[in-house]
Parts: structure tokens; sequence; C-alpha cells
């Protein structure tokens, strides 16, 4: 099932179920589609991935600002609605098996220090999209060009 379908389908059941917060949850994410189907950019699973994790990284980011202003009820709906969002991403990857993955990478482009740090960030985010947080990549990177 596409994900436009399973999105529509699951706002028809939380509209039975009177789930208000998980239904406009849903409905931004209907609504991001949408616009990327009316785009420039075009349609299509990479898109999509793309606007579903930014989505969820603003309202994570969001909620991080809310809490230092001691806003936990906003927080907590962002926090909610992020977590709805990060249900129709792929299962993220842990740190052991990005380690994993970037260690092949870093033996592929034959780097053996911080100076070839873009060579393998260029391949490792190709390849690790959608797995993997940008800022997780980076950081192991560092941390393996470093030994």
């Amino acid at each position: 099932m596409a994900l436009e379908e399973k999105i529509n389908s699951d706002i028809k059941t939380a509209m039975l179920a009177r789930d208000a917060a998980k239904l406009e949850a849903l409905r931004a994410v209907k609504s991001a589609i949408l616009l990327l189907k009316t785009s420039a950019e075009g349609y299509n699973d990479d898109t999509e991935l793309k606007a579903l994790q930014k989505m969820a990284k603003q309202r994570k980011e969001t909620a991080e600002i809310y809490i230092t202003q001691n806003r936990k009820d906003l927080a907590d709906v962002e926090l909610f609605q992020a977590g709805i969002i990060e249900a129709y991403l792929p299962k993220q990857m842990s740190s052991e098996e990005i380690k994993s993955e970037i260690s092949k990478i870093i033996i592929a482009v034959g780097a053996s220090s911080a100076a070839d740090m873009g060579k393998v960030m260029g391949i490792a985010s190709k390849q690790l999209a959608g797995k993997a947080d940008g800022k997780t990549i980076s950081a192991i990177v560092k941390e393996l060009l470093s030994n």
C-alpha cells in the first residue's frame, strides 16, 4: 500500500476513533504529500521520505524549544506528532550498524584522516539516507577518521 493510501486510511480510522491529536499529525503528513505532488521537484519515494524526515525533525526541534521555555504541554504535543510521523519512516539503524556501514565505506574509499571526511560523508549520506540521521552519520565519521 502506498504511503498516501495508508495515510488516508489512518485518517479515517482516527476520525472514527475521535482521536484529534493523531488526526492533526496525519493531516499534516497528508498536506505535505499534496504539496509535494504539486511542487516542481516531483513526487517520488525519495522526496516523500525526505519530507517526512524533515517534518519529524522540525517537530523535535520545536519540542526542544518549548522545553527550554518551560512549556511541557506544548512540547508533549510536538513529540507526540513526531512519533506519529516517524511511524511512517523506515526503521532507523542503530549506532553499531551505522559504524559498521561507515567502516566499510572508509575502507572502500581508502580514507585515512579527517581530510577525507567529505568523500566518506558523500557516499555515507547516499547509502544511509532515511536509515540514519545526518548528525549521527557525521559524528560517527569524525570519530572513526580521528582514530
